[in-house]
C-alpha cells in the first residue's frame, strides 16, 4: 500500500502554538495523528540519541492513504493552511508518496526519551534509556496515533493524573491516541481503565503500547467511537487531551460518565480558551479545582459536585 507524507514546514511564532494550529487541520480533515518536528528541542541529559539529526525546519507531518479519498483530503488540508496563512502564519506544503514498509521510519528520526513528570518518563521503543531509582518508564511506538507524550498539553494531563488519581480509581480516557494516558494511570494505580477513539489506527495503536507496557488485559477496554458516546458506565477520574471546542461539546453529557465526586481532567487547551471550558464546566454542575498553565497552554481538573 502507498502512503502520502503531508508536511507543513512554518515559522514558529512566539505567540502562537503553531504546530497545534497546524496539527487541528490535519484533525478537522480526519487524518489521523501527526508528528512534530522542532529543531530546538534537546534530548534529555543520561541518554544518547547516536547517529539521528536533528531537523532543518519547524514542521508538522500527517499521512494519509494514496487511495481514492486522498485528493478530497488533501484540499481540506489546503483549504484550512490557507486560513492559517491569512492569520499571518508563515508555512509551506509539501507531500511525498511512499511504501506502506517504509512508514516506521518516518516516525523515529527525532523522538527521544524524556521526563514527562519527576516520576514518568516516556520512551520511544527504539531507544536505549536507564531508569533512575524512582522512575517509572512508558514505552510508545505512536505509529499513526497521536501521542508521544511531550507535549506541554500531555505533560500537563499526566501531571494532573499524577496529583489527584487515587488507588484503584476507575479511569476513563476520551481520544485515547497512543494510549499514554492508560499507561500512565496503570503506572499511578488505577483499577479498571477504559479508553475511547473515532481512530480505529488508534484504538489498534493503543491496545499494542498497552501490552508492551505490561499492562494486564483484563484491566482494560478500548472502545472505537466518537469521544464517549459508546461509554455505558461512570467512572471516578475522566480525562481528556483533545482540543477545547471538542471539550466544550463534550461537556453537557459528561455527567453520563463522571460519578458523584468523580473527577474530569482536560487539556490540549490554548490557555485564551481556558475560561470558555471552565465556564462550561461549571454550568454543568463542575467545581475547578485547579488549572496549570504551560507555554500558552492550559489544563484543568474538576470535580463533578451536582447532579444532573
Amino acid at each position: 500500500m502507498q502512503w502520502i507524507e503531508i508536511k507543513v514546514v512554518y515559522e514558529p511564532d512566539d505567540n502562537l502554538m503553531v504546530d497545534e494550529l497546524i496539527a487541528a487541520v490535519f484533525e478537522d480533515a480526519d487524518t489521523g495523528g501527526v508528528a512534530v518536528e522542532r529543531p530546538d528541542i534537546e534530548p534529555d541529559e543520561g541518554w544518547d540519541p547516536g547517529p539521528v539529526s536533528r531537523p532543518d525546519h519547524f514542521a508538522v507531518k500527517g499521512f494519509i492513504p494514496s487511495d481514492e479519498n486522498a485528493e478530497a483530503t488533501l484540499a481540506l488540508i489546503e483549504q484550512g493552511l490557507e486560513r492559517l496563512k491569512n492569520q499571518g502564519i508563515v508555512l509551506s506544503l509539501h507531500t511525498r508518496t511512499f511504501a506502506e514498509e517504509d512508514w516506521s521510519e518516518t516516525w523515529k528520526e527525532h523522538f527521544w526519551p524524556e521526563n514527562i513528570t519527576a516520576r514518568l518518563v516516556v520512551k520511544p521503543t527504539w531507544r536505549d534509556y536507564d531508569a533512575k531509582p524512582g522512575e517509572s518508564v512508558i514505552e510508545i511506538d505512536p505509529g499513526m496515533a497521536f501521542g508521544t507524550g511531550t507535549h506541554p498539553t500531555t505533560r500537563m494531563c499526566v501531571t494532573l493524573i499524577e496529583r489527584y488519581l487515587k488507588k484503584d480509581d476507575s479511569f476513563l480516557d476520551i481520544g485515547t491516541g497512543s494510549g499514554i494516558l492508560l499507561i500512565a494511570a496503570h503506572i499511578l494505580g488505577a483499577g479498571p481503565m477504559t479508553g475511547t477513539d473515532l481512530d480505529m489506527t488508534a484504538v489498534e495503536t493503543a491496545e499494542k503500547n498497552l501490552i508492551l507496557n505490561r499492562v494486564p488485559r483484563d484491566s482494560f477496554t478500548l472502545v472505537h467511537g466518537h469521544l464517549a458516546e459508546q461509554v455505558k458506565t461512570s467512572f471516578k477520574v475522566v480525562a481528556a487531551n483533545i482540543l477545547a471546542e471538542v471539550i466544550v461539546g463534550l461537556v453537557p453529557d459528561l455527567h453520563k460518565v463522571t460519578e458523584k465526586g468523580g473527577l474530569f481532567i482536560c487539556s490540549g487547551i490554548l490557555a485564551e480558551k481556558a475560561a470558555m471550558v471552565s465556564d462550561s464546566l461549571t454550568a454543568h454542575g463542575f467545581t475547578i479545582l485547579e488549572t496549570l498553565v504551560q507555554d500558552s497552554w492550559a489544563a484543568m481538573v474538576a470535580v463533578f459536585s451536582q447532579g444532573i
